[in-house]
């Protein structure tokens, strides 16, 4: 296409949308040519959509002549991700600034991709709430570029990254289709397309809406700031910190370099004499955080601090971070740019790779400093640039920064953990990920962009490039398929059962089947397989039962897919650690939890399942063994196609290990047990008490119609046999525990409803005792509404004297149990229950249900279901695994 085509192309944009929303003057354009990275474009043009609809006359226009899109927020991306690098249309999405939605019953938020993150936070801050993605950009860094690289911030290490706040978002395709993916109905029975859109850097679609969580804002802070003699005796006291069970907001660290940089700039009264500073805030109730303080002080006097400074007032606090934030500005005084580096290891190996790194940096003869966000292991160096415009120097610095990367893998970390891949790094992808998981992210691209104008070159190296490197590797023996039991050897009618026991094997045993046409049923603890038809072969995990690796100080565990979860518990609280999962059914097992994507409602204090995922290991039925992520919180290297298989019931592969994000056991856990007059009491006082939570893991409002003979569970005997139940559990630090119930208690007794305190069981405990309870013949429905509109959906559902059911008021879930029901009568009920969901964009799914009951068990038709379809006939053998298993 030649320059005239393209500018009488943009014209007619132009006169589509108005001479005001196309930028086509070189001058205006050289704005757009650049990001904060040293990556460089020349845009063909810019339009400015102010609604999802312009968006899309703007895709299909694209896609009609095959014009590259690259969307844009703020431009502060430190990868080229919003580089222009190929020309093209720059879809600048800053008008589309609205909050649409705030939600305070349900803490969530409706967004435009244009909202600015620091906007964002102030609104949802005078309603007592916070965002915590705090990226560095955070003034001028919009929600859509947060979403688009999964953007972190100093806050992480406590409240995770931005794909732990996306619940749901609105996207426009390549072919100028509109998507919704999730929602504020969580857990939506459809592979969770979400997951893979964040972090995906405008390469799948054009991200135009979010539907976000936000937090309660802690009522205290206290900050404090630590000199030590080296970053390895820091990096000591990080360690001693997590292992007493404490997880502090934020920890921070800078090496003596930056110190004396900053020092010299700001002058905020760092001790220049200090080989490395710890900053260390941590937050709660006012009863905890001087407590904390105080714990963490006793702590660092035991790992060779020299000074300890623990801010008295806003101002001392304001003054400690000031010093944080003065790095960029201090490093520019001494250089006319630098080059920030952004890679993540395992906190434990921060020292060692510091010191890997600041090798490779003084070999190649340049100059630095560090600072990082030592609770999460993520490394900033900042090398210094003389000339930014000699492109020789540049290439040097940008080799440099390969090798650290490279160092960063080596101690089992990532290339990037929070910057994004964009231009500088695509070629490192294969220092992470080998050919085949680099093709599965192909695939991915392939099935959502077809026609190849979404954010073209970025992320993924040439795909070319990786088939050709994937011919030329040498070819490795496979391993052998388990040898399989048939059914003439066992003398029985049963299908034949597969038990491998490594993911070589497993991958293997899977091709064996499915190229000889059988289908292949996956089987962890058997828990769920009641609903599901038979298959000509069953895969079973029991052989993929063992830790793989343990490591507490980092926070994580890899353990085989067909683990109890019991059993994983019981090793984890030798360390006092715990994976924050729970189950209703002792048999279990780990891969069941993921591939189900079963939460509890231990959700609301931990995050859900996605959440917890680091990484996994996953066999293909062609034979194929994929490793994706690694045991770090932030990695944003390419896809997060393991987070896909949360949920997805074994259909587009077989979990074979899996990474979990580990927590340190709670101090306290103590649960409330309130009896209220009805349930529409129970949902308000319920619904109030979640509004002001900080450390619930539970809030559940329970209808018993069943005599409650599962309730034996609590080791109290209540005032009177109750129908109505209103179950709040807090746990974390004994002083937030104590200070949360007294805020409970002193709600209920003013609502006049008799309560007790118990240790145990805690509200998740009593949700998995509700639906363990369930008999063969019972129908048990799980319905899925944003949290707001639970007491909608209950007036809708029309709920009868024989229904027992609870609800998750936090999760906006209700549980329903019909016991013993006709099948007739058991798709009548469905039908209720699934049609009131519906009229509030909510779901209705069986978990269990009488044996002839013929019943469509998810009654659901999630948007891209065409995507998901070619995702599983891509991964799943043409539906050959698992069949009938999952909606897809």
């Amino acid at each position: 296409m030649t320059a005239a085509d393209t500018q009488a192309l943009l014209a007619d944009l132009s006169a589509r949308l108005g001479p005001d929303r196309v930028v086509v003057d070189p001058t205006q354009l050289i704005a757009y040519e650049v990001d904060g990275s040293f990556d460089r474009g020349h845009p063909d043009g810019v339009v400015f959509p102010r609604s999802v609809d312009e968006v899309v006359q703007v895709v299909r226009w694209a896609a009609a002549h095959h014009m590259p899109l690259i969307a844009r927020g703020s431009g502060t991306g430190l990868a080229g991700g919003s580089v222009p690098e190929i020309g093209g249309l720059v879809v600048q999405l800053g008008l589309m600034n609205r909050v649409l939605e705030l939600d305070l019953v349900g803490r969530s938020a409706v967004v435009e991709a244009g909202v600015v993150n620091l906007i964002f936070d102030n609104q949802v801050r005078r309603h007592g709430l916070f965002f915590p993605p705090d990226p560095s950009s955070q003034r001028t860094a919009t929600i859509g570029g947060n979403i688009g690289t999964n953007a972190g911030g100093p806050h992480c290490f406590k409240y995770g990254v931005t794909s732990n706040y996306v619940t749901g978002l609105e996207v426009v395709l390549s072919d100028g289709r509109i998507v919704h993916t999730g929602g504020r109905a969580l857990d939506v029975p459809a592979y969770d397309l979400t997951a893979l859109f964040v972090g995906s850097e405008g390469t799948l679609g054009i991200i135009t809406r979010a539907d976000l969580r936000v937090l309660r804002d802690p009522p205290a802070v206290r900050t404090m700031l630590a000199a030590f003699d080296s970053v390895e005796h820091a990096g000591e006291a990080v360690s001693a910190i997590i292992a007493r069970g404490l997880v502090p907001a934020t920890m921070e660290m800078m090496d003596s370099s930056i110190v004396r940089i900053v020092e010299e700039y700001a002058h905020p009264g760092l001790p220049l004499d200090a080989g490395a500073i710890l900053i260390i805030e941590v937050d709660g109730y006012p009863e905890s955080v001087g407590p904390q303080i105080a714990e963490i002080e006793a702590m660092l006097r035991e790992c060779n601090v020299r000074e300890i400074r623990i801010a008295q007032s806003a101002a001392e606090r304001d003054r400690i971070w000031f010093a944080r934030k003065s790095a960029a500005g201090a490093m520019a005084r001494l250089a006319p740019a630098y080059y920030l580096v952004d890679g993540t290891v395992p906190r434990s190996k921060l020292a060692e790779t510091l010191a890997t790194v600041n090798r490779i940096i003084e070999a190649d003869g340049f100059r630095t400093g560090h600072v990082f966000h030592a609770g999460d292991g993520n490394l900033h160096p900042l090398i210094l640039i003389d000339d930014p415009s000699d492109r020789a120097l540049i290439a040097r610095i940008l080799e440099t920064g390969r090798k650290i990367l490279a160092a960063c893998v080596a101690a089992g970390g990532s290339i990037t953990g929070e910057h994004g891949v964009g231009i500088e790094k695509r070629a490192f992808m294969s220092l992470m990920y080998g050919p085949t998981e680099l093709l599965l992210m192909w695939d991915v691209k392939e099935i959502f962009d077809p026609v190849g104008i979404m954010n073209p070159g970025k992320v993924l190296p040439p795909r070319e490039e990786i088939v050709a490197s994937a011919d030329s590797a040498h070819p490795t023996a496979a391993a052998p398929a388990v040898r399989v039991a048939t059914a003439a050897e066992t003398s029985s009618a049963a299908p034949p059962v597969a038990v491998p026991g490594s993911p070589e094997e497993a991958a293997e045993t899977l091709r064996a089947f499915t190229n000889a046409g059988k289908s292949v049923r996956i089987r962890g603890g058997g828990t769920k397989s009641a609903l599901l038809p038979p298959a000509d072969a069953v895969l079973s995990t029991e052989g993929l039962s063992d830790i793989c690796a343990l490591a507490p100080e980092d926070l994580y565990v890899t353990v085989g897919a067909g683990m109890r979860l019991e059993d994983l518990q019981a090793v984890l609280r030798n360390h006092r650690m715990w994976a924050p999962l729970a189950s209703p059914w002792s048999a279990a097992t780990i891969g069941g939890i993921i591939a189900t994507n079963a939460n509890a409602p231990l959700r609301m204090r931990y995050g859900g399942i996605r959440d917890m995922l680091l990484a996994a290991t996953i066999a293909l039925p062609d034979g194929r063994v994929a490793r994706i992520g690694r045991p770090v919180v932030k990695n944003v290297a390419g896809y997060d196609l393991h987070k896909v298989h949360v949920g997805a019931y074994g259909t587009l592969g077989l979990l074979c290990d899996v990474t979990l994000k580990l927590a340190p056991l709670p101090r306290a856990r103590v649960t409330v047990v309130a009896m209220p007059r009805r349930i529409a009491q129970a949902l308000d006082i319920g619904t109030s008490l979640t509004q002001q939570s900080l450390i619930a893991s539970a809030v559940l409002a329970l209808e018993i119609a069943d005599g409650g003979s599962w309730l034996s569970v609590l080791p109290v005997a209540l005032e009177r046999r109750p129908t109505t139940l209103l179950v709040y559990t807090a746990e974390g630090l004994a002083e937030d525990v104590t200070a949360e119930l007294a805020a409970v208690r002193a709600a209920l007794r003013s609502a006049d409803i008799p309560a007790v305190q118990i240790d145990a069981p805690s509200g998740s405990d009593l949700w998995g005792a509700f639906i363990g309870a369930a008999q063969p013949d019972d129908l048990l429905v799980r319905i899925g509404v944003a949290p707001k509109d639970i007491r909608a959906f209950m007036q809708r559902a029309g709920f009868g004297g024989k229904e027992s059911y609870l609800v998750d008021l936090a999760a906006g879930q209700v549980y329903v149990r019909a016991p013993a029901l006709h099948p007739d009568d058991a798709g009548r009920t469905l039908d209720r229950l699934r049609t009131a969901a519906r009229t509030l964009n909510g779901y209705a799914v069986v978990l269990a249900a009488p044996a002839h009951a013929r019943l469509d068990r998810w009654g659901y038709a999630p948007d891209a279901l065409d995507r998901m379809q070619e995702l599983r006939r891509r991964w799943g053998a043409g539906g050959l695994l698992n069949p009938g298993a999952f909606i897809v």
